[in-house]
């Protein structure tokens, strides 16, 4: 599947290949910038839900998709990308949860098929991220693979008081940038790094 088969978040136009997301002190409230430092989503984690589930909204606060749950507290599940103006599922983030690596594929809504997969880089460290007192101190470092194991980007945790990534997609050909950019924002928020 390329980008251009996969459905467009209509009104967000991401067209930089460097973002930073960066968590609030207080909860899981997410916003991520470009490289020039301008902000273009903002997300965050609704409260009191039966179900998981993330607003974004772009730069000047317009809904822009949300991320759902597919099930009740559903730490290893699937997770909807829907487009918040034609109410299109857009992609599925789903999680292979395991002690030894984090492992995150984007799918198409459709057929299920492997777009991309985020995998954390090295079981040593997930493990101590999971095991050691204060582990989620360690940042987290992902890789991001397409459906054919190339190399699309990574995600790079920064050791600071809130959670901080660097997402750099280096081929975003086949993997929408959206997805990758929600993902790292609910990956976060999911596995509470």
């Amino acid at each position: 599947m390329t980008q251009a088969e996969t459905p467009e978040i209509s009104g967000l136009d991401l067209t930089d290949t460097e973002y930073t997301v960066e968590q609030s002190l207080v909860r899981n409230k997410y916003k991520a910038m470009n490289s020039a430092g301008e902000l273009v989503l903002k997300g965050k984690q609704g409260l009191f839900k039966a179900r998981e589930e993330f607003p974004f909204v772009d730069a000047d606060g317009n809904d822009v998709f949300t991320v759902k749950a597919s099930g009740i507290i559903d730490i290893a599940g699937d997770y909807s990308l829907i487009d918040s103006q034609t109410g299109d599922e857009v992609a599925i983030l789903d999680n292979d949860l395991s002690f030894f690596q984090d492992v995150w594929r984007i799918r198409d809504p459709d057929d299920r098929s492997v777009i991309a997969d985020i995998e954390s880089r090295g079981a040593l460290v997930t493990l101590a991220r999971h095991r050691l007192p204060f582990g989620e101190w360690i940042p987290h470092k992902y890789e991001i693979s397409d459906s054919g194991g190339n190399h699309v980007g990574s995600i790079d945790g920064q050791f600071s008081a809130r959670d901080r990534y660097d997402i750099s997609i280096d081929d975003a050909s086949s993997v929408p940038k959206e997805v990758v950019l929600a993902a790292a924002m609910v990956i976060d928020a999911i596995q509470g790094n």
